[in-house]
């Protein structure tokens, strides 16, 4: 098996995981700070602060840190405020695998939808959430970024 295909583990982030998450994230999401004109959104979160939430969610793949989740119970649904993949485990299918955990999470919970926004600029995401039965209910400036707000019915 690949590095990125071993044996995979969805778990709480603990605080011992911040700063390695923190620099994943930089990992992943630089490639959109030219064309977002600026750093996105999550590459300036306290991550300390949310995994003492209980909101962030690392997906371990033999042993080693390849992405996670941001999770956080709305009234009626749960957001996923952030999903990443560690570059060299990109296109792997593993962006699907974690929305899959969110959508488990979210019945577990007893919500019924899952939503998720990404800048309007990630056309790339737009196109595998589309793929993975997500749909836009809407757009609009939000903390300085174009945003286009998605949703999608829990399963089962």
């Amino acid at each position: 098996m690949g590095a990125c295909q071993d044996s995979r583990q969805i778990r709480p982030a603990s605080a011992a995981d911040s700063a390695d998450f923190a620099a994943l994230i930089d990992q992943a999401y630089a490639k959109y700070v030219e064309r977002i004109g600026g750093k996105p959104a999550p590459m300036t979160a306290d991550y300390a602060a949310l995994i003492e939430a209980g909101d962030v969610w690392i997906l371990d793949i033999g042993g080693r840190l390849a992405g996670g989740m941001i999770l956080r119970d709305g009234s009626d649904h749960l957001l996923v405020s952030n999903v990443v993949v560690s570059p060299k485990c990109q296109g792997q299918g593993l962006g699907a695998y974690l929305l899959a955990f969110a959508d488990a999470e979210a019945r577990r919970r007893r919500l019924p939808e899952l939503r998720l926004y990404t800048n309007e600029k990630m056309h790339e995401n737009l196109v595998i959430y589309e793929r993975l039965g997500w749909v836009r209910y809407a757009e609009r400036e939000e903390d300085g970024f174009r945003r286009i707000f998605m949703k999608k019915q829990v399963s089962g």
